[in-house]
């Protein structure tokens, strides 16, 4: 790492040992030795002389011998990249971006990284994908990016005087431990979002990995907690010595309080006021400058504020003892933050990547969170080859079917609407603590439609001042400025623009006092250098070209260097000018296109539309006609201005009705279109619906047959063995009548009164017994089975069982043995 500051053209470089340091001016001449001295393990290199401010760069090679160290190149900006920036107003737009980050570091990496500009393509489409993961980890609402609970200057000077084995302060320590604890949630809750779906680690990639990286050593987190309490003061608890040390301040102080109170109620003087006070560490007496007392003591301060202390001499003992324990007790505390340096140090490296880490997602925060409050949209950057003839990008191969190099529909300036933003704010601040029942003012900012077509490099816009011309020009330049930054653009969904290496812009009066330059001439010497320092893949902005002079000359001299452009200059080149003569150039060369700033004839002013293909007309005579100047003096300018130019307008006014008419066609499809896909969206959620509603009923239904069918087979199993518990019944009882009418009709045969012939059926197992066991039921045989009260014929006897297998008619069941009767 090497950290570069400048004082006084003094550059301080920290960790880092460099053996020489060269500086070389921009124009390759001679090379001056700086000379070199180490002080407090820093190097100090100072310029030995100086030619030029602006254009030093400054080459540092290292004293390592290995020729795989590579060499730090320091370039400051060209005055016309400044320029450039300063007239477009992208340093304003660096501060309101900043105020989104939550601290104090993070709005300086954010001004500092968005001023910069430096990154290539690949870094800008990483740029945008953390700005898409944080505005999704915001949407999820799990996450919680906002670090402003945070002091992070205290963090930072904890970490330095770590660095430098200074013991930490109880605040610093505090801060750090609360910037881990901060970072290991934000590692939890991003667990715990994977846990529940795992895509979502793709989904918030760069920043999941940014996350996950740093390690969180909890113990000095737990350290911290456990000794230093949430107000910043050490616990009592933190060590023995420290609790000893204050119970024995607290002790000290209370027995002088009573000591100096009975000093007090002892003096007679009942006018005397008199009262305990601490001056400067001691505790003693204070009454006023011209009360006379009695108080045999040490005066401590006199004259002060009217006031006079003074220090018994009872106390002055006491006084001492209390001055070595509250030393005591600034001891221990330092023993307490030397130790917590010291845990701290162990961990350095670890605390200094979370430090980093969380610098820049609140940098990332910052650019997310100004994105989602201004409705910005993703846009989709391409990179350009280095001719600048048709569109290549990074893995995006339907980019070639696109229609546009450069399409913003509905882009609004940033900068006003920040101030459209800012003005509402303040009105409903003014409602609300007024209680006014004024409505919120100010109309929204109009936005604007660009659409570029491939193949063009130069885009002409004319129209009336005050028109929006350089409005436009601005707005296409920062937007350009916020893709390559990270940020989105304040356009719609579709927004698609190629990646700019720089943005040059010629934009308001040049004039230079200092360098006896006019107007016309600062426009000239800013657009020489914009021409020598544009590459094929720079954006050029230029505001009024070959104004400022000779309106033949400057329209000769603007058509010249537009054509300049076209043919081997920028990538995009987009001039607003009132020369008739540049609106031609479209008709002969198919690199220009036409656009103008729609004029509305009525109401006599603009309406700050695009009409594109179209070039502006001239309005000035039309607008004096309505403005009531004399009709004869309107007649000569129309005669004087010539038929053919007329001609001219017609044709360009019958263009822009042509246009006009085309744009409200076109908006009326687009919008039959949202219609469409809204209906067809509809459609498909109420099928989607349908879909479910009818695999919930099936489902349902299922449950229901499944648990209707459950009850009945369980009624049925409790009515079948109820049914055979009442049949066992019932037989038993039937075999027992039989019996008993058998011993009745042989004791009446016995006594010669037999009067016919009784058989008795017998359950089978009883009339085995009687027979000993000697005949079962064979299969085939017909028995009666009593708890059916049919006949049945035997299928198969299982004796071991006791049970035989019958069929009665066409039903085959299994059967007890004493429930069949032979």
């Amino acid at each position: 790492k090497v950290l570069i500051y400048e004082e006084n053209w003094e550059f301080r470089l920290i960790e880092i040992g460099l053996s020489q340091f060269f500086s070389e001016t921009k124009g390759g001449e001679k090379m001056q030795t700086l000379s070199i001295a180490f002080c407090n393990s820093a190097l100090v290199v100072r310029r030995n002389s100086i030619i030029n401010r602006n254009s030093v760069n400054l080459s540092l090679i290292s004293s390592s011998s290995s020729s795989s160290s590579p060499a730090l190149i320091c370039r400051s900006k060209s005055k016309t990249q400044t320029d450039s920036l300063r007239v477009l107003e992208w340093d304003k737009l660096c501060d309101v971006v900043a105020a989104f980050a939550r601290t104090s570091l993070g709005r300086e990496a954010t001004k500092k990284k968005l001023w910069s500009l430096d990154h290539n393509f690949d870094e800008s489409l990483k740029l945008l994908d953390e700005t898409e993961a944080a505005i999704k980890m915001l949407q999820h609402g799990s996450f919680c990016l906002d670090l402003s609970s945070i002091h992070i200057s205290l963090v930072e000077s904890g970490i330095r005087h770590a660095q430098r084995r200074i013991s930490l302060r109880a605040d610093q320590a505090l801060e750090v431990a609360s910037l881990l604890r901060f970072f290991e949630n934000l590692q939890i809750e991003l667990k715990a979002a994977i846990k529940q779906d795992g895509d979502w680690y793709k989904r918030f990639l760069p920043i999941s990995e940014m996350i996950m990286q740093p390690v969180i050593n909890r113990s000095f987190v737990k350290l911290v907690e456990q000794v230093i309490d949430a107000d910043g003061t050490i616990k009592d608890s933190a060590s023995s010595a420290l609790r000893l040390s204050r119970e024995r301040v607290r002790m000290l102080e209370r027995k002088l309080h009573q000591l100096l109170e009975a000093v007090i109620r002892s003096q007679k003087d009942e006018e005397s006021v008199m009262e305990v006070a601490e001056v400067d560490g001691r505790w003693c007496i204070q009454m006023s400058s011209n009360q006379l007392t009695s108080v045999n003591g040490l005066l401590l301060s006199s004259g002060s504020g009217g006031r006079t202390a003074a220090e018994p001499i009872a106390a002055v003992s006491m006084n001492d003892e209390l001055q070595s324990a509250r030393a005591s007790v600034a001891k221990a505390e330092a023993d307490i933050l030397e130790m917590l340096t010291e845990k701290m140090q162990m961990d350095l490296y670890q605390i200094e990547d979370v430090m980093k880490y969380s610098i820049q997602l609140d940098v990332i925060n910052a650019r997310a969170t100004y994105s989602r409050a201004y409705g910005g949209s993703h846009p989709d950057i391409y990179l350009p080859p280095e001719d600048g003839i048709g569109s290549l990008s990074a893995g995006d191969e339907s980019l070639h079917r696109k229609e546009w190099l450069l399409y913003l529909p509905r882009c609004y300036h940033p900068l006003l609407l920040h101030q459209h933003k800012k003005r509402i704010r303040k009105t409903r601040e003014a409602v609300k603590y007024h209680k006014t029942a004024d409505t919120v003012s100010g109309a929204l900012p109009v936005p604007a439609d660009f659409q570029i077509s491939k193949g063009t490099r130069v885009l002409v816009i004319t129209g009336p001042n005050t028109g929006g011309k350089t409005i436009c020009l601005k707005s296409v330049g920062l937007a350009a400025m916020m893709a390559k930054s990270g940020l989105y653009v304040l356009s719609s969904e579709s927004a698609r623009l190629p990646w700019f290496d720089n943005i040059y812009a010629d934009i308001g009066d040049e004039q230079s006092l200092l360098q006896s330059l006019s107007t016309f001439s600062g426009h000239l010497k800013q657009i020489s250098e914009i021409i020598s320092h544009s590459t094929s893949r720079s954006l050029v902005l230029l505001d009024e070209v070959g104004a400022g002079t000779n309106p033949l000359e400057g329209a000769a001299l603007g058509m010249s260097i537009l054509e300049s452009f076209a043919e081997s200059g920028s990538l995009l080149t987009m001039a607003t000018t009132h020369h008739g003569e540049l609106k031609m150039l479209k008709y002969s060369n198919s690199a220009f296109e036409n656009a103008c700033m729609e004029f509305d004839d009525l109401n006599l002013k603009p309406t700050f539309k695009i009409l594109w293909g179209v070039p502006g007309r001239s309005n000035a005579i039309n607008i004096a006609e309505r403005l009531g100047l004399p009709g004869d003096i309107i007649e000569s300018a129309r005669e004087l201005y010539g038929s053919a130019s007329a001609e001219i307008n017609e044709v360009i006014l019958d263009m822009e009705r042509y246009k006009q008419e085309y744009q409200r066609l076109l908006n009326e499809s687009r919008r039959y279109i949202r219609v469409s896909r809204e209906l067809h969206e509809n459609l498909l959620t109420a099928e989607r619906n349908i879909n479910e509603h009818a695999t919930r009923e099936r489902l349902k239904t299922r449950q229901e047959l499944a648990q209707a069918g459950s009850m009945a087979r369980s009624a049925l199993r409790r009515t079948l063995q109820q049914f055979r518990a009442s049949a066992a019944q019932t037989s038993r009882s039937k075999v027992a009548t039989q019996l008993q009418t058998k011993v009745e009709t042989t004791k009446d045969g016995d006594n010669g009164t037999h009067s016919s012939s009784v058989v008795v059926r017998r359950p089978i197992s009883e009339a085995a017994a009687e027979k000993g066991n000697k005949k079962l039921p064979e299969v085939g045989d017909s028995v009666f089975v009593s708890s059916l009260g049919k006949k049945a014929t035997v299928l198969k006897v299982e004796q071991s069982k006791k049970e035989i297998l019958v069929q009665v008619g066409i039903m085959k069941m299994k059967v007890k043995l004493t429930d069949v009767v032979a």
